[in-house]
């Protein structure tokens, strides 16, 4: 009935870290808004300091840098994936005291279900197509009634 994958064992734990960080980082950001005034200047303090690790990371990478003409070939929209992260982080920021932590990471999950059945099953931006079913539609209702049931505080 189900298929797994030989590699879930090894991706399994890395996925649930990326929501137990995006929790973490949403609380943190949330309490650095405090002192910074804003939600966009804790978002901008927090994307500095994810820079310049990243800029770290990628000096110490062992794989070829690409040239700024090669850089400026990107297509339009392979740039928006930094907007897109500037209104996550900072949308979360404001959001979390508000919703609470459950909530809004149930809301993200949610949304995230429903785009990815979206992207799978036109294949948009050139993934595999995978055509919606019956299972992933159910799915994504259970995962809306667990919305639901964590607005009940």
């Amino acid at each position: 009935m189900f298929k797994v994958a030989s590699q879930f064992l090894f991706f399994l734990p890395l996925a649930l870290g990326i929501g137990i960080a995006m929790t973490f980082q949403t609380a943190i950001n949330t309490q650095l808004r405090e002192y910074l005034y804003s939600p966009l200047q804790a978002a901008l303090l927090s994307f500095l300091i994810g820079t310049i690790v990243l800029a770290i990371l990628v000096f110490f990478q062992q794989t070829e840098k690409p040239q700024l003409s090669e850089i400026v070939q990107i297509p339009w929209h392979l740039w928006l994936g930094g907007f897109l992260g500037v209104y996550a982080i900072s949308i979360s920021i404001y959001s979390a005291p508000k919703l609470g932590f459950l909530t809004l990471s149930a809301l993200i999950i949610f949304g995230q279900i429903v785009m990815s059945m979206i992207v799978d099953h036109f294949g948009i931006l050139g993934t595999e197509k995978i055509a919606i079913n019956w299972q992933r539609i159910l799915g994504g209702v259970v995962i809306f009634i667990g919305v639901l049931l964590t607005l009940q505080r």
